[in-house]
């Protein structure tokens, strides 16, 4: 977690440099609240503040293994879900760069959506998948593929004020963290922290003023990572058997699930594409209510903190 968060908070300036120099920037205008062009440098920073730790800490246990107590519960989780968790990181870079894509180039939703699919469709086939009881491997690819894309598309549709999509992403990762960690499952643990630790790393930087964005590149990454976060964990076992404890992700993503079920359902009603924005979510309802933008965030985050607390309860 440490770890995630200093990487991260030293990447980006580092990046956020390289996006002005390259043109990567939100410029003003249209239902943007900002007035000057932002550097889009917080996915880049995010995905580096993870990678760069997970491969320090896989070299510490390749060296210096053996001197730890926790040595043989990591060796087991990696003997047993290393190449799924290669996937994950591999999954993670390719939404990255679907991301930059559309920050750079304004992919088509077609190609963008078909990208998200292409992603989430491997990491289905490496062994990440839903199953719900549900003794059937092509139902468990296709609830695996829609999962990661509804929830990778409802962070991207929480990114629509400063420090809400990756406040949101931080409570959701903590939250999802710590369940595996009190299940004695060390290596999602580890990866859930990671993800929580290098988006705090990147939050002061975007939150209540942002000198950076998460852009496309970072909502789509944060989505992909709390999508298979909330898979990767044995929330039913036989120390545990408890079948409703399957619905835990959903009140752990509650609020940003939600969101998304009401625009989208908003604007089928209105007669719009589901896929182009608006100032009809949450947030921007809170701010017409009266709200300052900034009180309108923490006001989600408590909620989203009230949300996935009921799942350990």
């Amino acid at each position: 977690m440490l770890g995630g968060a200093a990487v991260a908070a030293v990447a980006l300036p580092l990046w956020r440099a390289w996006c002005v120099r390259t043109g990567l920037v939100d410029d003003p205008g249209h239902r943007k609240i900002h007035h000057e062009p932002v550097p889009l440098a917080g996915g880049l920073a995010v995905f580096t503040g993870m990678l760069i730790p997970i491969l320090l800490g896989a070299l510490a246990l390749a060296l210096h293994g053996t001197d730890t107590a926790a040595a043989p519960a990591l060796t087991h989780g990696l003997e047993r879900r290393g190449g799924q968790l290669a996937m994950l990181f591999g999954g993670a870079a390719g939404m990255v760069l679907l991301g930059w894509l559309d920050d750079k180039f304004e992919l088509r939703p077609a190609v963008k959506f078909g990208g998200q699919v292409l992603v989430a469709l491997a990491v289905a086939l490496s062994g990440v998948r839903v199953t719900l009881f549900v003794p059937s491997e092509l139902f468990s690819i296709v609830a695996t593929v829609l999962w990661i894309v509804t929830v990778t598309n409802a962070f991207n549709f929480m990114d629509n004020m400063n420090g809400l999509c990756a406040g949101l992403g931080a409570i959701g990762a903590f939250y999802l963290a710590a369940k595996a960690a009190l299940a004695g499952q060390y290596l999602v643990a580890a990866i859930g922290f990671l993800t929580f630790g290098a988006l705090a790393g990147f939050l002061p930087y975007n939150f209540p003023r942002a000198s950076a964005f998460l852009g496309d590149a970072g909502s789509h990454l944060v989505g992909f990572l709390l999508s298979v976060l909330a898979i990767l964990p044995h929330f039913y076992s036989k120390e545990h058997p408890v079948a409703l404890a399957v619905l835990n992700p959903l009140l752990i993503l509650a609020v940003v699930l939600g969101d998304m079920a009401w625009v989208v359902v908003l604007r089928w009603r209105l007669g719009k594409p589901v896929y182009v924005g608006d100032n009809n979510h949450l947030s921007h309802r809170l701010v017409r209510r009266g709200l300052s933008r900034t009180r309108a965030v923490l006001v989600i985050w408590l909620l989203a903190a009230v949300t996935g607390a009921l799942a350990f309860w």
